[in-house]
């Protein structure tokens, strides 16, 4: 078999693979096991692999690239318009290998294991977060049915609670609803304790990583945001301007444009959320100092403000940090106010 081309469609166990020739034409179609897999591959001529980048495949793409295969990993849903007819999992690898051979086609960088270690701190701490704040927002619901406000913040909430659980507190509260705000506020202390742990284990890696350094040099982004852009875009080889990094992430406007009419909308809110939202929270922050930054920076983010809304200025401002942060990944060196 002349293979040129291999598409394959990953599943937990069982892979279904499909092999193009020089012409496109299918030479191969086989179901195989995860070890048959990698046998199969490092008795296979060097050709051009196509995966979707799901879960797992970063694993299986670095062990293909070991054997000296071109790996690409491709978004799903760029697949998916090379699906043809009905679906079934030989399909679903035949549109792999067609997609992976265009030359337009856009491919996610493989990730190190270091990156997916970042990744996965993030995503535990992002849930114990969640967690946190529904916990937070429950205790707010039971005692306003007993008829008691606290302000907003969580700081206020949290002082107020031991006064609140007292015996002689001045909340109306039964014994059963003592005893559930105390399991309560155990619970939330305890989620305060492992989010301050997982905090603390990320601006640790983050003022060991030589681009997390470079990164929070830049205003507005601190040890959070910079491990998680290194987690997601590593040294940004998968992006060839600041822009499209921008655009990956969601924080350019959404086209609607027919018959050379040009129509801009919302931004599009693509790409990883938890990165958007923290770069947003992070131009906020900026936004509250803009008298004292300095440079050509504080100047833009000045007049960004004279002449639109406090909410539209972080945006644009989470845009220009983005673009930002990929000069300095690709540059190697830090941010300097007067030369940005």
């Amino acid at each position: 078999m002349d293979i040129k081309t291999l598409g394959i469609d990953i599943g937990k166990t069982v892979f279904h693979l499909i092999g193009l020739d020089a012409h496109g034409k299918i030479v191969l179609r086989r179901r195989v096991s995860r070890t048959q897999l990698i046998r199969f591959a490092a008795n296979l001529p060097v050709c051009l692999i196509g995966m979707e980048a799901c879960g797992g495949a970063h694993h299986l793409s670095r062990a293909l690239l070991a054997l000296g295969h071109d790996v690409r990993l491709m978004p799903p849903q760029y697949v998916r318009p090379f699906v043809k007819s009905h679906k079934n999992d030989y399909r679903d690898a035949e549109a792999i290998a067609e997609a992976v051979q265009r030359p337009t086609m856009r491919f996610v960088a493989t990730k190190t294991p270091e990156q997916l270690d970042l990744q996965a701190l993030h995503r535990v701490r992002e849930r114990l977060v969640g967690r946190r704040t529904a916990l937070i927002n429950q205790i707010r619901a039971f005692l306003l049915e007993r008829g008691l406000t606290v302000g907003q913040g969580v700081s206020r909430l949290r002082q107020r609670m031991p006064s609140i659980l007292e015996p002689e507190s001045e909340a109306d509260l039964s014994a059963l609803m003592q005893r559930l705000l105390s399991g309560l506020w155990q619970e939330w202390q305890s989620l305060d304790h492992e989010i301050a742990e997982l905090t603390g284990e990320l601006e640790r890696l983050a003022r060991s990583d030589e681009i997390c350094r470079r990164l929070r040099s830049i205003p507005g982004i601190g040890p959070i945001t910079a491990t998680a852009l290194v987690a997601a875009v590593g040294n940004a080889s998968g992006f060839s301007r600041g822009r499209d990094l921008a655009a990956w992430l969601g924080l350019v406007p959404r086209q609607f444009s027919t018959g050379g009419k040009t129509k801009l909308l919302g931004i599009s809110k693509r790409g990883n959320r938890a990165i958007r939202r923290l770069l947003v929270q992070g131009a906020h922050a900026v936004l509250q100092s803009a008298e004292r930054q300095q440079g050509r920076l504080g100047v833009w983010i000045r007049n960004l403000l004279a002449r639109r809304h406090h909410n539209l200025a972080a945006v644009a401002l989470a845009n220009k940090m983005a673009r930002i942060a990929w000069a300095v990944i690709t540059r190697k060196e830090s941010y300097s106010p007067a030369i940005i």
